[in-house]
């Protein structure tokens, strides 16, 4: 399958792409000064969130992702060890979800799971198992893979007083399984779909069914005029405040794009979602101070800096594949000239920078149909 390349339709050629990502991946797993994987003992490696001194199943997920893109088998398994020895949760109502924060040494920091990691381990598994093949445990990528869906459907069946990471009434991802809403930016159309061609058979109409509930739910929870997207949103879209931030757009909103527009990419644009992404980057280009000081959805600026401003950038840049206007060009040379952060708060900005240019330069592979 054949995906658009936005920066080859800039003009840039196959050589200059290649040494682009190359360079994004290099800053991420082996510059010397500001790289944040690291290994551990004989098989195992982490992305450690440089922010907050841990690694998360946000990160550890993402970065098998990223090794699976770019043909690192070695990568991939030393993430997926990590994972599998340090987060996979053995007992109690989360056993088979995966302690979203651990400390570098594998000691956990939380007891519950975070469902955008899973989600994430589970699409960059299906992908291994189809460009690499089946290994021993755990290197049984697919088997692996339909583990952790089984769990997120059906946990309460699985764990004694355990939940499950998608609400069954709505078909919605929850923010936590204890949580009765969600995370707008961990919805994930496109994997879902994928989902269901590889889960048990029993649960392929409800992943099916999810994946259209996400594409609604974006479409709804992304304010009318701003296409800005909340943190944390209800069931039927609207905002939640938590963890006593005033401001409503902010570091996890600025994936909703991003995933917008990888959607478009793998499965062609939804009419609605490209309207959200064309009112984001013409907000966008209207506020540039949105760029730099947070907001609320309708614009509003709350006044705390944005913390992570090269991931804004470099989602709103993707989510071009979905975009009509004009304007998308602009954010597409923009995230062509703009380069990987460094400093403590690197971590998150060059994981959606990363991704941000595998998908505009068309190289986010849909491996189980490539």
């Amino acid at each position: 399958m054949k995906y658009p390349n936005l920066f080859a339709q800039l003009g840039r050629s196959e050589a200059e792409i290649d040494a682009k990502l190359a360079a994004a991946f290099r800053a991420i797993f082996e510059d010397p000064e500001e790289r944040f994987y690291f290994e551990i003992g004989a098989d195992k490696g982490y992305l450690l969130d440089t922010g907050n001194v841990d690694a998360r199943t946000e990160g550890i997920s993402y970065g098998m992702m990223m090794s699976v893109q770019m043909d690192r088998k070695d990568l991939f398994d030393r993430l997926w060890r990590f994972a599998w020895d340090f987060m996979l949760l053995r007992e109690g109502p989360h056993a088979g979800y995966f302690a979203w924060s651990v400390a570098p040494d594998g000691a956990h920091n939380a007891e519950g799971p975070a469902p955008d990691g899973e989600e994430y381990f589970a699409m960059a598994l299906l992908f291994a198992a189809a460009r690499w093949g089946e290994g021993e445990p755990p290197l049984d990528y697919a088997a692996q893979a339909r583990t952790i869906l089984r769990h997120c459907v059906h946990q309460p069946a699985l764990a004694e007083g355990g939940r499950a990471m998608w609400d069954e009434a709505s078909r919605l991802i929850r923010f936590i399984p204890e949580a009765d809403f969600s995370d707008p930016s961990y919805h994930l159309p496109h994997f879902y779909a994928l989902f269901a061609r590889a889960c048990d058979p029993e649960d392929a109409p409800f992943w099916r069914e999810a994946s259209e509930a996400s594409r609604r739910y974006l479409a709804k929870a992304c304010h009318p005029v701003t296409g800005l997207a909340a943190e944390y949103a209800e069931y039927d879209g609207a905002t939640r405040l938590l963890f006593g931030k005033d401001m409503a757009f902010f570091s996890d909103a600025y994936r909703v794009a991003m995933n917008i527009g990888l959607d478009a990419a793998w499965n062609g644009p939804t009419p609605a979602l490209s309207a959200v992404v064309d009112r984001l980057q013409a907000f966008l280009d209207a506020h540039p101070e949105a760029l730099e000081t947070a907001c609320q959805l309708d614009g509003t600026p709350e006044g705390t800096p944005v913390m992570h401003p090269l991931g804004l950038l470099a989602t709103t840049a993707a989510g071009s594949l979905a975009a009509t206007g004009e304007a998308r060009w602009d954010w597409v040379r923009r995230l062509w000239d703009a380069e990987p952060r460094r400093g403590v708060r690197r971590y998150y900005d060059n994981c959606l920078y990363f991704f941000s240019l595998l998908m505009a330069a068309g190289r986010y592979v849909n491996w189980m149909d490539a």
